[in-house]
């Protein structure tokens, strides 16, 4: 992957618009789309991927049908943030499946979980077995979503 950050002009960012919501779009109908043919537009996906501006393609999955309905948003305080306690913290946050989002936050806490399970029982069995036993957790504050206004994955 390069590095490069150059400028993106008015066509890449017409590509990374539709990918983000039609990721599986054909590269004619994408270049129909922008308003460019075929090749070039396929010479700028293949740009845009390498430079790291397309990460990867996936399925957004439906969490309720999956049985997942039960969201939880979980501030977390450590007992030490030294470089070491916050990259052991990181290491094994990353180790649960139920926190599907994990962001360091700068404020009143160390930490922001987005945390989906089937139920408020599995939530719980969570928290106390996993989140709680994450290295220098000192506590936690959890609020649980009522309803999801908007989500998406950018």
């Amino acid at each position: 992957m390069q590095n490069d950050l150059a400028p993106l002009d008015r066509q890449d960012r017409a590509i990374l618009r539709v990918l983000a919501t039609e990721g599986r779009l054909p590269v004619v109908e994408l270049a129909r789309r922008i308003g460019l043919s075929k090749s070039p537009t396929q010479t700028r996906l293949r740009r845009l991927e390498a430079a790291g501006f397309i990460r990867g393609y996936r399925a957004i999955l439906d969490p309720i049908r999956m049985g997942l309905a039960h969201v939880a948003f979980v501030e977390v305080r450590l007992s030490d943030t030294r470089e070491a306690a916050l990259q052991a913290f990181n290491r094994a946050v990353l180790t649960i499946p139920e926190v599907e989002e994990c962001h360091m936050i700068a404020g009143g806490f160390d930490y922001l979980l987005k945390v989906r399970t089937a139920g408020i029982q599995d939530y719980r069995q969570v928290l106390a077995e996993r989140i709680s036993a994450l290295p220098h957790v000192a506590s936690t504050s959890t609020y649980v979503a009522m309803q999801t206004i908007r989500e998406s994955g950018m």
